[in-house]
């Protein structure tokens, strides 16, 4: 730890690297020797558009985009996305499939649905309490768009390999996976991923859209709800929030430039991952809640033997430094979000708190 900041395993708003916080501390009053704050300055300006194009330039060099997709941000947040993927996408005579693994992918159908949009639910874990991804799945190949959840943050599930779509365009939620290994990003038609978990601070979603799926947005939306308003006018038909794009150019530029690109952040991510999932399967003390072969390396979601113990799991964890390993409302236990900017030297200290508890207790 450093001063007297604790190892943060928020499921969002989550860490970001201290070197981009202190890079923010530093250059806060004066930004770019312009005698403003970064929050002060216009976003018609040179300044924030060597801002903005930078941002975009890191995602395509990291994600290796070719030039038919388009990176935007967008206000609203992973589930303004819910809704307006159907409606930018599906017309009147259209379908397309969802697979649903948890609490965000129930919330997209809900909100396809709400528009009256025809979809299908092709396949599902619900059966197993979200604890798995669906594998061999009968997708509808006169489907417009095929929908997952890269990473479940609440079930502690991820998608160890992208589905074969028979060329169906694939769109995902990646909010708290994105960044964290490298993909090929050419079997997707769209990638949405609100900011506030692996890539910068809450504020923004940054959404990844092809051509093939950009010509398909019929006129007749409001301004603000088309994916073709902030294509055209570069994220900025109307004011962004600037200091969240800030904030996710310098997190890019970190995993650029510090930690060397994707494929070396998947390797430090599986080390953190590979260090608690052993630490938890040691003993009959803590137990995973997912499926080993459907684990995610951004949440760790576990169980201690009742509830009394989980939450002095909690309480004494905080005390000693390491903090927001609650488990989500919805399901109770504990989980450790280990996202990109959650060190090595965060995850051993959990461990060696873990190891020490079950002495304790068990």
């Amino acid at each position: 730890m450093k001063e007297n900041r604790i190892y943060n395993f928020n499921a969002g708003p989550a860490a970001l690297p201290l070197e981009v916080l202190e890079e923010i501390k530093d250059s806060f009053l004066n930004f770019g020797d312009s005698g403003m704050s970064i929050t002060e300055i216009s976003h018609r300006s040179a300044l924030f558009d060597d801002v903005i194009n930078d941002a975009v330039a890191r995602t395509r060099r990291l994600l290796k985009l070719d030039d038919r997709f388009h990176v935007l941000f967008i206000q609203g947040g992973a589930s303004m996305q819910f809704c307006m993927i159907p409606m930018n996408l599906l017309g009147p005579s259209d379908t397309a499939d969802y697979v649903n693994t948890g609490t965000w992918s129930t919330k997209a159908i809900k909100e396809a649905e709400i528009l009256g949009k025809t979809i299908s639910v092709a396949a599902s874990s619900e059966d197993k309490n979200f604890s798995y991804i669906p594998k061999n799945i009968p997708f509808n190949k006169k489907a417009v768009y095929i929908h997952i959840t890269s990473n479940n943050t609440i079930k502690g599930t991820q998608w160890a390999s992208f589905p074969e779509t028979g060329g169906v365009p694939l769109i995902a939620d990646m909010s708290s996976d994105i960044m964290s290994r490298p993909f090929d990003a050419g079997k997707f038609g769209l990638i949405y991923a609100g900011a506030q978990k692996n890539i910068g601070p809450a504020g923004v979603c940054m959404v990844i859209i092809r051509d093939d799926l950009l010509k398909r947005v019929p006129d007749k939306l409001p301004s603000m709800l088309k994916y073709t308003t902030y294509a055209t006018k570069n994220s900025m038909f109307n004011t962004p929030p600037c200091f969240t794009v800030y904030m996710i150019q310098l997190v890019l530029k970190w995993l650029e430039e510090t930690v060397g690109g994707l494929e070396k952040m998947e390797q430090i991510n599986q080390k953190k991952a590979r260090m608690l999932y052993e630490a938890i399967d040691a003993g009959e003390f803590y137990h995973g809640t997912a499926e080993t072969a459907s684990r995610s390396i951004m949440n760790v979601t576990f169980r201690l033997p009742n509830e009394t113990l989980e939450k002095q799991f909690v309480e004494q964890a905080l005390k000693n430094g390491l903090g927001g390993l609650k488990g989500h409302r919805s399901v109770g236990g504990c989980r450790a979000s280990i996202y990109n900017a959650t060190s090595l030297e965060a995850v051993e200290a959990l461990v060696d708190f873990m190891k020490t508890f079950a002495q304790t207790n068990g």
